[in-house]
């Protein structure tokens, strides 16, 4: 008879990074869950955005959010242009009204990531940031959405 810690014991070793990864992509998906998102300053439009009780967006706002931090952090600055330029978000059923809070949601997760790579103090770089996106847009965009 299997003892209850056969389960541990048999699991493979996770690298810390990883783990810290993991948790951190975690983390800032619970965030993402709650909307609006914890703020601590918002200005000017984002503070228009925010404003009352905003609907949360769509999975599809969210999904085109990640592609353009996800492009922005691995500074494929051609392709976000081209996006932007070209209006892509409008083929991805984000309608241009949207446009201000897909900017928004994109520059905050942005911003997390960075901050995390701040926090610890450069350890968590630009590849593993993505990481983190990719982990953290897994949690918070619909299922077999993408």
């Amino acid at each position: 008879m299997p003892s209850k810690w056969d389960a541990v014991l048999e699991s493979k070793p996770v690298p810390l990074g990883e783990h810290l990864l993991t948790e951190c992509s975690k983390l800032f998906a619970s965030e993402l869950a709650k909307w609006p998102p914890p703020v601590t300053e918002a200005t000017g439009d984002a503070a228009a955005l925010l404003a009352g009780e905003p609907a949360k967006p769509s999975w599809q706002l969210m999904r085109e959010a990640f592609r353009l931090a996800r492009w922005d952090l691995g500074r494929e600055h051609d392709a976000y242009d081209d996006y932007m330029r070209n209006q892509r978000f409008l083929e991805a059923g984000v309608a241009p009204a949207d446009k201000p809070m897909l900017l928004f949601v994109s520059r905050l997760i942005e911003e997390q990531l960075l901050g995390l790579g701040e926090a610890t103090e450069g350890r968590v770089d630009r590849k593993a940031m993505l990481r983190v996106l990719d982990l953290t847009e897994r949690a918070v965009v619909k299922p077999g959405a993408l």
